[in-house]
Protein backbone atom coordinates (compact mmCIF):
# COMPACT_ATOMS: atom_id res chain seq x y z
CA UNK A 1 0.00 0.00 0.00
CA UNK A 2 1.25 3.46 -0.83
CA UNK A 3 1.37 5.99 1.97
CA UNK A 4 2.15 9.69 1.99
CA UNK A 5 4.83 10.39 4.57
CA UNK A 6 6.14 13.60 6.06
CA UNK A 7 9.83 14.35 5.70
CA UNK A 8 12.04 14.77 8.74
CA UNK A 9 14.79 17.11 7.58
CA UNK A 10 17.73 18.71 9.29
CA UNK A 11 15.66 21.75 10.14
CA UNK A 12 13.71 19.54 12.56
CA UNK A 13 16.94 18.58 14.32
CA UNK A 14 18.73 21.88 14.72
CA UNK A 15 17.42 25.42 14.57
CA UNK A 16 18.11 27.13 11.25
CA UNK A 17 19.40 30.67 11.49
CA UNK A 18 19.75 33.32 8.83
CA UNK A 19 23.38 33.40 7.63
CA UNK A 20 25.49 36.30 8.83
CA UNK A 21 26.61 38.89 6.27
CA UNK A 22 30.20 37.63 6.38
CA UNK A 23 29.02 34.09 5.67
CA UNK A 24 26.88 35.25 2.75
CA UNK A 25 29.76 37.22 1.22
CA UNK A 26 32.12 34.26 1.64
CA UNK A 27 29.56 31.88 0.15
CA UNK A 28 29.04 34.17 -2.83
CA UNK A 29 32.78 34.21 -3.47
CA UNK A 30 32.91 30.41 -3.28
CA UNK A 31 30.01 30.22 -5.72
CA UNK A 32 31.87 32.31 -8.26
CA UNK A 33 34.84 29.94 -8.11
CA UNK A 34 32.98 26.63 -8.09
CA UNK A 35 29.82 27.25 -10.11
CA UNK A 36 31.51 26.80 -13.50
CA UNK A 37 32.88 23.27 -12.82
CA UNK A 38 29.55 22.25 -11.31
CA UNK A 39 27.65 23.58 -14.34
CA UNK A 40 29.92 21.56 -16.60
CA UNK A 41 28.88 18.42 -14.69
CA UNK A 42 25.18 19.07 -15.28
CA UNK A 43 23.38 17.32 -18.13
CA UNK A 44 23.83 19.18 -21.42
CA UNK A 45 20.12 18.85 -22.19
CA UNK A 46 19.09 21.05 -19.27
CA UNK A 47 21.85 22.89 -17.43
CA UNK A 48 19.39 24.30 -14.88
CA UNK A 49 17.39 21.13 -14.25
CA UNK A 50 17.59 19.78 -10.68
CA UNK A 51 20.22 17.06 -10.30
CA UNK A 52 21.42 14.70 -7.57
CA UNK A 53 25.19 15.21 -7.67
CA UNK A 54 25.76 13.95 -4.12
CA UNK A 55 24.01 10.61 -4.39
CA UNK A 56 21.53 9.24 -1.89
CA UNK A 57 21.92 7.51 1.45
CA UNK A 58 20.03 5.78 4.23
CA UNK A 59 20.78 5.35 7.91
CA UNK A 60 19.72 4.48 11.44
CA UNK A 61 17.54 1.49 10.48
CA UNK A 62 14.65 0.40 12.70
CA UNK A 63 12.42 -2.68 12.53
CA UNK A 64 9.69 -0.58 10.90
CA UNK A 65 11.62 2.31 9.41
CA UNK A 66 14.63 3.88 7.79
CA UNK A 67 15.97 7.42 7.44
CA UNK A 68 16.53 8.45 3.80
CA UNK A 69 18.80 11.29 2.67
CA UNK A 70 19.75 13.21 -0.45
CA UNK A 71 20.87 16.63 -1.61
CA UNK A 72 19.36 18.22 -4.69
CA UNK A 73 21.19 20.83 -6.76
CA UNK A 74 18.38 22.92 -8.25
CA UNK A 75 20.65 25.25 -10.30
CA UNK A 76 24.33 25.41 -11.12
CA UNK A 77 24.77 28.26 -8.62
CA UNK A 78 23.25 26.29 -5.72
CA UNK A 79 26.46 24.59 -4.67
CA UNK A 80 26.90 23.33 -1.10
CA UNK A 81 27.42 26.17 1.34
CA UNK A 82 26.41 28.88 -1.11
CA UNK A 83 23.08 29.75 0.50
CA UNK A 84 21.75 30.12 -3.03
CA UNK A 85 19.06 28.35 -5.04
CA UNK A 86 15.29 28.27 -5.19
CA UNK A 87 12.93 26.22 -3.06
CA UNK A 88 12.64 22.90 -4.86
CA UNK A 89 10.14 20.10 -4.43
CA UNK A 90 11.71 16.69 -3.91
CA UNK A 91 9.76 13.44 -3.77
CA UNK A 92 10.77 9.95 -2.78
CA UNK A 93 9.63 6.43 -3.54
CA UNK A 94 10.31 3.26 -1.55
CA UNK A 95 9.71 -0.20 -3.02
CA UNK A 96 10.23 -3.84 -2.25
CA UNK A 97 12.07 -4.38 -5.53
CA UNK A 98 14.73 -2.58 -7.52
CA UNK A 99 12.38 -2.17 -10.49
CA UNK A 100 9.84 -0.33 -8.29
CA UNK A 101 6.94 -2.57 -9.28
CA UNK A 102 5.93 -2.95 -5.61
CA UNK A 103 5.88 0.55 -4.15
CA UNK A 104 5.27 0.74 -0.39
CA UNK A 105 5.78 4.44 0.42
CA UNK A 106 5.92 7.79 -1.32
CA UNK A 107 6.18 11.33 -0.08
CA UNK A 108 7.56 14.76 -0.83
CA UNK A 109 9.02 17.84 0.78
CA UNK A 110 10.59 21.13 -0.26
CA UNK A 111 14.39 21.48 -0.24
CA UNK A 112 15.53 24.99 0.62
CA UNK A 113 18.75 26.92 0.99
CA UNK A 114 18.07 27.09 4.74
CA UNK A 115 19.12 23.42 4.99
CA UNK A 116 21.61 23.56 2.10
CA UNK A 117 19.05 21.81 -0.15
CA UNK A 118 19.50 18.58 1.81
CA UNK A 119 16.47 16.35 2.36
CA UNK A 120 15.67 13.74 4.98
CA UNK A 121 12.67 11.44 4.96
CA UNK A 122 11.96 9.36 8.06
CA UNK A 123 10.03 6.43 6.61
CA UNK A 124 7.91 4.26 8.90
CA UNK A 125 5.46 1.39 8.42
CA UNK A 126 8.01 -0.97 6.85
CA UNK A 127 8.56 -4.67 7.54
CA UNK A 128 11.44 -5.84 9.77
CA UNK A 129 14.58 -7.51 8.38
CA UNK A 130 13.62 -6.60 4.83
CA UNK A 131 15.51 -5.16 1.88
CA UNK A 132 14.01 -2.06 0.26
CA UNK A 133 14.99 0.15 -2.65
CA UNK A 134 14.45 3.88 -2.83
CA UNK A 135 15.03 6.91 -5.02
CA UNK A 136 14.33 10.62 -5.00
CA UNK A 137 12.90 12.71 -7.86
CA UNK A 138 12.79 16.42 -8.64
CA UNK A 139 11.79 18.37 -11.75
CA UNK A 140 11.64 15.25 -13.88
CA UNK A 141 15.06 14.00 -12.75
CA UNK A 142 15.49 10.79 -10.76
CA UNK A 143 18.30 10.14 -8.31
CA UNK A 144 20.31 6.91 -8.34
CA UNK A 145 18.46 3.90 -6.94
CA UNK A 146 19.77 2.60 -3.62
CA UNK A 147 19.25 -0.43 -1.42
CA UNK A 148 18.57 -0.24 2.29
CA UNK A 149 17.50 -2.70 4.97
CA UNK A 150 15.42 -2.60 8.13
CA UNK A 151 16.53 -4.25 11.36
CA UNK A 152 14.96 -7.43 12.77
CA UNK A 153 11.97 -7.15 15.08
CA UNK A 154 12.95 -6.55 18.70
CA UNK A 155 11.89 -10.04 19.77
CA UNK A 156 13.16 -11.86 16.66
CA UNK A 157 15.67 -14.69 16.85
CA UNK A 158 18.51 -13.70 14.52
CA UNK A 159 21.04 -16.20 13.17
CA UNK A 160 23.65 -13.64 12.22
CA UNK A 161 24.52 -10.02 11.48
CA UNK A 162 27.25 -8.51 9.34
CA UNK A 163 28.52 -4.92 9.46
CA UNK A 164 31.22 -3.01 7.64
CA UNK A 165 33.30 -0.96 10.10
CA UNK A 166 35.30 2.14 9.08
CA UNK A 167 36.82 5.37 10.37
CA UNK A 168 39.18 8.23 9.51
CA UNK A 169 38.70 9.12 5.85
CA UNK A 170 40.98 12.04 4.98
CA UNK A 171 40.15 13.31 1.48
CA UNK A 172 43.55 14.79 0.74
CA UNK A 173 45.44 11.65 1.79
CA UNK A 174 44.01 9.34 -0.84
CA UNK A 175 41.06 7.58 -2.38
CA UNK A 176 38.23 5.87 -0.54
CA UNK A 177 38.74 2.38 -1.97
CA UNK A 178 37.68 0.85 1.34
CA UNK A 179 34.14 2.06 0.69
CA UNK A 180 34.19 0.54 -2.80
CA UNK A 181 35.29 -2.86 -1.52
CA UNK A 182 32.63 -2.87 1.19
CA UNK A 183 30.00 -1.89 -1.37
CA UNK A 184 31.06 -4.77 -3.62
CA UNK A 185 30.38 -7.36 -0.90
CA UNK A 186 26.61 -7.14 -1.10
CA UNK A 187 26.18 -8.91 2.26
CA UNK A 188 26.06 -6.09 4.80
CA UNK A 189 23.13 -5.48 7.11
CA UNK A 190 24.58 -2.00 7.70
CA UNK A 191 27.92 -0.25 8.00
CA UNK A 192 29.29 1.62 10.98
CA UNK A 193 31.23 4.84 10.63
CA UNK A 194 33.03 5.45 13.92
CA UNK A 195 34.09 9.04 13.30
CA UNK A 196 36.24 11.40 11.22
CA UNK A 197 33.92 11.07 8.23
CA UNK A 198 35.39 14.45 7.17
CA UNK A 199 38.51 16.40 8.16
CA UNK A 200 38.63 20.11 8.94
CA UNK A 201 42.18 21.01 7.90
CA UNK A 202 43.16 23.50 5.22
CA UNK A 203 44.50 22.11 1.96
CA UNK A 204 48.05 20.84 2.24
CA UNK A 205 48.09 20.63 6.04
CA UNK A 206 47.37 16.90 6.32
CA UNK A 207 47.85 14.86 3.17
CA UNK A 208 49.64 11.57 2.68
CA UNK A 209 53.20 11.77 3.99
CA UNK A 210 52.96 15.50 3.39
CA UNK A 211 51.64 15.20 -0.18
CA UNK A 212 48.14 16.17 -1.31
CA UNK A 213 46.63 13.39 -3.40
CA UNK A 214 43.49 15.40 -4.18
CA UNK A 215 42.64 18.88 -2.87
CA UNK A 216 39.96 19.79 -0.36
CA UNK A 217 37.12 22.22 -0.94
CA UNK A 218 37.12 24.79 0.46
CA UNK A 219 40.89 25.24 0.40
CA UNK A 220 41.04 26.88 3.82
CA UNK A 221 40.39 25.35 7.23
CA UNK A 222 36.65 25.03 7.72
CA UNK A 223 35.26 27.43 10.34
CA UNK A 224 31.80 28.62 9.29
CA UNK A 225 28.54 26.90 8.44
CA UNK A 226 29.22 27.53 4.75
CA UNK A 227 32.68 25.96 5.13
CA UNK A 228 31.41 22.81 6.83
CA UNK A 229 28.63 22.43 4.26
CA UNK A 230 31.12 22.80 1.41
CA UNK A 231 33.45 20.17 2.90
CA UNK A 232 30.61 17.70 3.45
CA UNK A 233 29.50 18.35 -0.11
CA UNK A 234 32.97 17.60 -1.49
CA UNK A 235 33.09 14.29 0.38
CA UNK A 236 29.67 13.25 -0.89
CA UNK A 237 30.90 13.54 -4.51
CA UNK A 238 33.32 10.66 -3.99
CA UNK A 239 32.13 7.74 -6.18
CA UNK A 240 33.26 5.03 -3.75
CA UNK A 241 31.52 6.70 -0.81
CA UNK A 242 28.37 7.10 -2.90
CA UNK A 243 28.56 3.43 -3.91
CA UNK A 244 28.56 2.25 -0.29
CA UNK A 245 25.75 4.62 0.66
CA UNK A 246 23.79 3.11 -2.24
CA UNK A 247 24.25 -0.46 -0.98
CA UNK A 248 23.47 -0.42 2.76
CA UNK A 249 22.33 1.88 5.57
CA UNK A 250 25.00 3.67 7.60
CA UNK A 251 25.08 4.04 11.37
CA UNK A 252 27.42 6.95 12.13
CA UNK A 253 28.89 8.79 15.08
CA UNK A 254 31.23 11.76 15.01
CA UNK A 255 34.69 12.20 16.45
CA UNK A 256 36.88 15.29 16.58
CA UNK A 257 37.57 16.08 12.92
CA UNK A 258 33.91 16.64 12.17
CA UNK A 259 34.63 19.70 14.36
CA UNK A 260 38.38 20.29 14.88
CA UNK A 261 41.32 18.18 16.00
CA UNK A 262 41.12 16.99 19.63
CA UNK A 263 37.91 18.85 20.30
CA UNK A 264 36.20 18.92 23.70
CA UNK A 265 33.07 20.62 25.01
CA UNK A 266 34.72 24.03 25.31
CA UNK A 267 37.26 24.13 22.49
CA UNK A 268 39.82 22.17 20.48
CA UNK A 269 43.55 21.90 19.98
CA UNK A 270 42.97 23.02 16.39
CA UNK A 271 40.91 26.08 17.29
CA UNK A 272 42.19 29.53 18.18
CA UNK A 273 39.52 31.44 20.05
CA UNK A 274 38.99 34.88 18.56
CA UNK A 275 41.20 34.49 15.51
CA UNK A 276 38.96 31.65 14.31
CA UNK A 277 35.75 32.95 15.85
CA UNK A 278 34.20 31.53 18.99
CA UNK A 279 34.22 27.82 19.68
CA UNK A 280 30.49 27.80 20.41
CA UNK A 281 29.72 29.25 16.97
CA UNK A 282 32.08 26.84 15.23
CA UNK A 283 30.70 23.83 17.10
CA UNK A 284 27.13 24.87 16.31
CA UNK A 285 27.98 25.26 12.63
CA UNK A 286 29.71 21.88 12.49
CA UNK A 287 26.77 20.12 14.14
CA UNK A 288 24.22 21.77 11.89
CA UNK A 289 26.11 20.80 8.75
CA UNK A 290 26.60 17.25 10.05
CA UNK A 291 22.92 16.69 10.68
CA UNK A 292 22.04 18.26 7.33
CA UNK A 293 24.44 16.06 5.39
CA UNK A 294 24.29 12.75 7.30
CA UNK A 295 21.42 10.24 7.57
CA UNK A 296 21.56 10.31 11.37
CA UNK A 297 18.50 10.37 13.61
CA UNK A 298 19.64 11.69 16.99
CA UNK A 299 17.70 10.56 20.04
CA UNK A 300 18.71 13.82 21.72
CA UNK A 301 19.01 16.90 19.51
CA UNK A 302 22.59 17.97 18.94
CA UNK A 303 24.27 14.69 19.93
CA UNK A 304 25.02 11.36 18.30
CA UNK A 305 24.43 9.11 21.29
CA UNK A 306 21.54 6.77 20.73
CA UNK A 307 20.74 3.05 20.68
CA UNK A 308 19.68 0.62 17.96
CA UNK A 309 18.55 -2.99 18.40
CA UNK A 310 18.99 -5.96 16.07
CA UNK A 311 16.51 -8.52 17.34
CA UNK A 312 17.56 -10.71 20.25
CA UNK A 313 21.10 -10.99 18.92
CA UNK A 314 22.58 -7.54 19.54
CA UNK A 315 21.96 -4.00 20.57
CA UNK A 316 24.25 -1.14 19.62
CA UNK A 317 24.92 1.84 21.89
CA UNK A 318 26.40 4.77 19.95
CA UNK A 319 28.42 7.34 21.87
CA UNK A 320 29.14 11.05 21.53
CA UNK A 321 32.58 11.53 23.09
CA UNK A 322 33.11 15.16 22.00
CA UNK A 323 30.09 17.20 23.08
CA UNK A 324 30.34 16.68 26.83
CA UNK A 325 33.95 15.86 27.59
CA UNK A 326 36.30 17.89 29.76
CA UNK A 327 39.43 19.34 28.24
CA UNK A 328 42.20 16.82 27.70
CA UNK A 329 44.47 16.54 30.72
CA UNK A 330 47.67 18.55 30.85
CA UNK A 331 49.67 20.46 33.41
CA UNK A 332 47.09 23.24 33.13
CA UNK A 333 43.89 21.24 32.98
CA UNK A 334 44.36 18.55 35.59
CA UNK A 335 45.18 14.90 36.16
CA UNK A 336 43.85 12.02 34.08
CA UNK A 337 42.55 10.55 37.35
CA UNK A 338 40.60 13.64 38.40
CA UNK A 339 37.04 12.42 39.18
CA UNK A 340 35.63 15.80 38.17
CA UNK A 341 36.80 15.27 34.59
CA UNK A 342 34.66 13.28 32.16
CA UNK A 343 34.73 11.96 28.60
CA UNK A 344 31.02 11.11 28.41
CA UNK A 345 29.28 13.59 30.65
CA UNK A 346 27.21 12.35 33.58
CA UNK A 347 23.93 11.91 31.71
CA UNK A 348 25.47 9.91 28.86
CA UNK A 349 27.44 7.64 31.18
CA UNK A 350 24.32 6.89 33.23
CA UNK A 351 22.41 6.23 29.99
CA UNK A 352 25.12 3.84 28.79
CA UNK A 353 25.31 1.97 32.09
CA UNK A 354 21.54 1.65 32.31
CA UNK A 355 21.26 0.35 28.76
CA UNK A 356 24.02 -2.21 29.22
CA UNK A 357 22.45 -3.49 32.43
CA UNK A 358 18.92 -3.74 31.05
CA UNK A 359 19.91 -5.27 27.72
CA UNK A 360 18.48 -8.71 27.08
CA UNK A 361 20.32 -9.37 23.81
CA UNK A 362 23.17 -11.87 23.40
CA UNK A 363 25.66 -9.14 22.47
CA UNK A 364 26.07 -5.56 23.62
CA UNK A 365 27.98 -3.51 21.02
CA UNK A 366 29.30 -0.02 21.78
CA UNK A 367 30.13 2.35 18.93
CA UNK A 368 33.04 4.16 20.53
CA UNK A 369 35.08 6.83 18.74
CA UNK A 370 38.31 6.62 20.80
CA UNK A 371 40.07 3.59 22.28
CA UNK A 372 38.88 2.47 25.72
CA UNK A 373 41.58 -0.15 26.29
CA UNK A 374 44.50 1.12 28.39
CA UNK A 375 47.67 1.84 26.47
CA UNK A 376 51.16 2.38 27.92
CA UNK A 377 53.99 3.30 25.58
CA UNK A 378 56.57 1.39 27.58
CA UNK A 379 60.21 1.51 26.57
CA UNK A 380 59.95 2.70 22.98
CA UNK A 381 63.15 4.01 21.43
CA UNK A 382 63.41 7.78 21.00
CA UNK A 383 63.10 7.62 17.20
CA UNK A 384 59.73 5.83 17.55
CA UNK A 385 58.43 7.68 20.59
CA UNK A 386 58.28 11.11 18.95
CA UNK A 387 56.19 10.08 15.87
CA UNK A 388 54.05 7.77 17.99
CA UNK A 389 53.41 10.65 20.37
CA UNK A 390 52.42 12.85 17.44
CA UNK A 391 50.03 10.25 16.03
CA UNK A 392 48.39 9.48 19.36
CA UNK A 393 48.30 13.01 20.72
CA UNK A 394 50.73 12.15 23.51
CA UNK A 395 52.93 14.68 25.30
CA UNK A 396 56.21 14.36 23.44
CA UNK A 397 58.18 14.41 26.70
CA UNK A 398 57.26 10.75 26.89
CA UNK A 399 54.35 10.55 29.32
CA UNK A 400 52.84 7.16 28.57
CA UNK A 401 49.20 8.07 28.22
CA UNK A 402 46.98 9.32 25.37
CA UNK A 403 44.87 11.91 27.08
CA UNK A 404 42.43 12.20 24.17
CA UNK A 405 41.35 8.57 24.66
CA UNK A 406 39.69 6.99 27.68
CA UNK A 407 43.21 6.86 29.14
CA UNK A 408 42.80 10.56 29.81
CA UNK A 409 39.52 10.04 31.69
CA UNK A 410 40.25 7.09 33.94
CA UNK A 411 37.50 7.75 36.48
CA UNK A 412 34.79 7.33 33.83
CA UNK A 413 36.47 4.16 32.57
CA UNK A 414 36.81 2.63 36.03
CA UNK A 415 33.16 3.36 36.76
CA UNK A 416 32.00 1.79 33.50
CA UNK A 417 34.16 -1.33 33.75
CA UNK A 418 33.24 -1.83 37.42
CA UNK A 419 29.60 -1.61 36.38
CA UNK A 420 30.11 -4.38 33.83
CA UNK A 421 31.83 -6.60 36.40
CA UNK A 422 29.54 -5.98 39.37
CA UNK A 423 26.42 -6.62 37.31
CA UNK A 424 27.88 -9.64 35.48
CA UNK A 425 27.19 -7.99 32.13
CA UNK A 426 28.68 -10.27 29.50
CA UNK A 427 29.50 -9.99 25.81
CA UNK A 428 30.21 -6.27 25.66
CA UNK A 429 32.24 -5.39 22.57
CA UNK A 430 33.63 -1.90 21.94
CA UNK A 431 33.97 -0.96 18.27
CA UNK A 432 36.48 1.84 17.84
CA UNK A 433 38.23 4.04 15.28
CA UNK A 434 40.34 7.24 15.61
CA UNK A 435 43.82 5.84 16.22
CA UNK A 436 44.79 4.98 12.59
CA UNK A 437 45.87 1.48 13.62
CA UNK A 438 44.16 -1.89 13.88
CA UNK A 439 43.91 -3.45 17.34
CA UNK A 440 42.32 -6.50 18.97
CA UNK A 441 42.14 -6.03 22.75
CA UNK A 442 40.80 -7.38 25.97
CA UNK A 443 39.57 -4.53 28.19
CA UNK A 444 40.94 -5.33 31.66
CA UNK A 445 39.50 -3.94 34.85
CA UNK A 446 43.06 -3.27 36.01
CA UNK A 447 45.67 -3.23 33.25
CA UNK A 448 48.48 -3.09 35.78
CA UNK A 449 47.75 -6.60 37.05
CA UNK A 450 46.39 -8.16 33.83
CA UNK A 451 45.98 -11.09 33.21
CA UNK A 452 45.42 -11.65 36.93
CA UNK A 453 42.83 -8.86 36.72
CA UNK A 454 39.78 -10.03 34.75
CA UNK A 455 38.74 -8.62 31.41
CA UNK A 456 35.38 -6.86 31.53
CA UNK A 457 34.87 -6.54 27.76
CA UNK A 458 36.64 -6.76 24.42
CA UNK A 459 37.52 -4.16 21.81
CA UNK A 460 38.07 -4.23 18.05
CA UNK A 461 39.75 -1.10 16.65
CA UNK A 462 39.79 -0.47 12.91
CA UNK A 463 42.55 1.42 11.15
CA UNK A 464 42.14 4.51 9.00
CA UNK A 465 40.80 4.52 5.48
CA UNK A 466 43.39 7.05 4.34
CA UNK A 467 44.72 9.09 7.29
CA UNK A 468 48.44 8.72 8.05
CA UNK A 469 49.54 5.69 10.08
CA UNK A 470 52.73 5.42 12.10
CA UNK A 471 54.87 4.35 9.12
CA UNK A 472 53.60 7.38 7.18
CA UNK A 473 54.77 9.75 9.91
CA UNK A 474 58.17 8.05 10.12
CA UNK A 475 58.19 7.90 6.28
CA UNK A 476 59.46 4.36 5.92
CA UNK A 477 58.06 1.49 3.84
CA UNK A 478 54.81 -0.04 5.05
CA UNK A 479 55.30 -2.77 7.63
CA UNK A 480 58.73 -1.70 8.86
CA UNK A 481 57.50 0.24 11.88
CA UNK A 482 54.85 -2.33 12.80
CA UNK A 483 57.46 -5.09 12.84
CA UNK A 484 59.41 -3.15 15.48
CA UNK A 485 56.67 -1.35 17.41
CA UNK A 486 54.01 -4.05 17.62
CA UNK A 487 56.00 -6.51 19.79
CA UNK A 488 57.08 -3.67 22.11
CA UNK A 489 53.50 -2.37 22.46
CA UNK A 490 52.20 -5.87 23.19
CA UNK A 491 54.94 -6.56 25.73
CA UNK A 492 53.96 -3.42 27.66
CA UNK A 493 50.22 -4.07 27.23
CA UNK A 494 49.48 -7.75 27.79
CA UNK A 495 45.79 -7.29 27.07
CA UNK A 496 46.61 -6.31 23.46
CA UNK A 497 46.41 -9.40 21.25
CA UNK A 498 47.37 -7.65 18.02
CA UNK A 499 48.24 -4.21 16.71
CA UNK A 500 49.09 -3.18 13.16
CA UNK A 501 50.51 0.34 13.20
CA UNK A 502 51.05 0.73 9.44
CA UNK A 503 48.27 -0.28 7.09
CA UNK A 504 45.05 1.32 5.86
CA UNK A 505 41.78 -0.55 5.48
CA UNK A 506 38.51 -1.51 7.12
CA UNK A 507 36.78 -4.20 9.15
CA UNK A 508 33.90 -6.61 8.70
CA UNK A 509 32.16 -7.59 11.94
CA UNK A 510 30.22 -10.85 11.85
CA UNK A 511 28.05 -11.81 14.81
CA UNK A 512 26.35 -15.08 15.72
CA UNK A 513 25.03 -16.31 19.05
CA UNK A 514 28.36 -18.09 19.64
CA UNK A 515 30.88 -15.39 18.75
CA UNK A 516 31.61 -11.90 17.47
CA UNK A 517 34.37 -11.89 14.87
CA UNK A 518 36.22 -8.97 13.28
CA UNK A 519 37.91 -9.58 9.94
CA UNK A 520 40.55 -6.95 9.18
CA UNK A 521 41.15 -6.00 5.54
CA UNK A 522 43.98 -3.85 4.16
CA UNK A 523 44.33 -1.79 0.99
CA UNK A 524 47.17 -2.06 -1.50
CA UNK A 525 47.72 1.69 -1.99
CA UNK A 526 45.54 4.53 -0.68
CA UNK A 527 46.90 6.85 -3.40
CA UNK A 528 45.64 4.54 -6.17
CA UNK A 529 41.92 4.94 -6.99
CA UNK A 530 41.92 1.28 -8.10
CA UNK A 531 43.53 -0.08 -4.93
CA UNK A 532 42.92 -3.74 -4.21
CA UNK A 533 41.84 -5.18 -0.88
CA UNK A 534 43.14 -8.26 0.93
CA UNK A 535 42.30 -10.03 4.17
CA UNK A 536 44.92 -9.42 6.88
CA UNK A 537 43.79 -11.10 10.12
CA UNK A 538 40.74 -12.13 12.11
CA UNK A 539 39.99 -12.07 15.82
CA UNK A 540 36.90 -13.14 17.71
CA UNK A 541 35.43 -13.19 21.17
CA UNK A 542 33.39 -16.22 22.11
CA UNK A 543 30.18 -15.76 24.02
CA UNK A 544 30.74 -15.59 27.75
CA UNK A 545 34.54 -15.24 27.66
CA UNK A 546 35.16 -11.45 27.58
CA UNK A 547 38.49 -12.21 25.89
CA UNK A 548 39.83 -12.05 22.35
CA UNK A 549 41.39 -14.92 20.43
CA UNK A 550 42.84 -15.23 16.97
CA UNK A 551 41.02 -17.19 14.28
CA UNK A 552 42.62 -18.09 11.00
CA UNK A 553 39.85 -17.63 8.44
CA UNK A 554 37.58 -14.71 7.60
CA UNK A 555 33.86 -15.36 7.73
Amino acid sequence: MTSRLRSTNSGDTLNSRAPRRRTVVKAAAATAVLAAPLAAALPARAAEAPVFLHGVASGDPLPDGILLWTRVTPTSQAIPGSGLGPDTEVSWTVARDKAFTSVVATGSTVATAATDHTVKADIRGLQPATDYWFRFSSGGTDSPVARTRTTPAADASVAGLRFGVVSCANWEAGYFSAYRHLAARGDLDAWLHLGDYIYEYKSGEYGTRGTVVRPHAPAGEILTLADYRTRHGRYKTDPDLQALHHKAPVVAIWDDHEFADNSWSGGAVNHTEGAEGTWSARQTAAKQAYFEWMPVRPAIAGTTYRRLRFGKLADLALLDLRSFRSQQASTASGSVDDPDRTITGRAQLDWLKSGLKSSDTTWRLVGNSVMISPFAVGSLSADLLKPLAKLLGLPQEGIAVNTDQWDGYTDDRRELLAHLRSNAIRNTVFLTGDIHMAWANDVPVDAGTYPLSPSAATEFVVTSITSDNLDDIVKVPEGVVSAVASPIIRAANRHVHWVDTDRHGYGVLDITADRAQMDYYVLSDRTNPNATSSWARSYRTRSGTQTVERTYDPV
